[in-house]
């Protein structure tokens, strides 16, 4: 019975990825929504099982929700910056004597 439950949650877990994927229109979301669930449908069969491959099977699916739940939270990275935003910033960057880089003329004085 607990196996035909686990099946059953592991096909409920996709299924409600793809309708969360279709109505919240964000991936990010389905992805931990079908992972939590698919966490769920892995320990209802380590439960029905208990044997090795459940408990590596469950260990599996809950680092690899860790690990994806780490990247989403970082994130998308920053874009580059672009050689003419490093300019803008180089320039204007003021010295110790209050006027800009540009406009010093390299000397030091007192």
């Amino acid at each position: 019975m607990r196996e035909a439950l686990a099946s059953v949650a592991t096909a409920l877990a996709l299924g409600a990825g793809a309708v969360v994927l279709l109505t919240a229109r964000s991936w990010r979301t389905a992805l931990r929504v079908l992972l939590d669930l698919l966490v769920a449908a892995s320990l209802l069969r380590l439960a029905a099982e208990s044997g090795w491959m459940a408990l590596a099977t469950a260990a599996a699916v809950i680092l690899l929700r860790q690990l994806l739940w780490a990247g989403l939270a970082a994130g998308p990275p920053a874009p580059a910056p672009t050689i003419a935003a490093a300019l803008r910033v180089r320039r204007s960057r003021p010295t110790v004597s209050g006027r800009t880089q540009s406009e010093h003329s390299g000397r030091i004085t007192p």
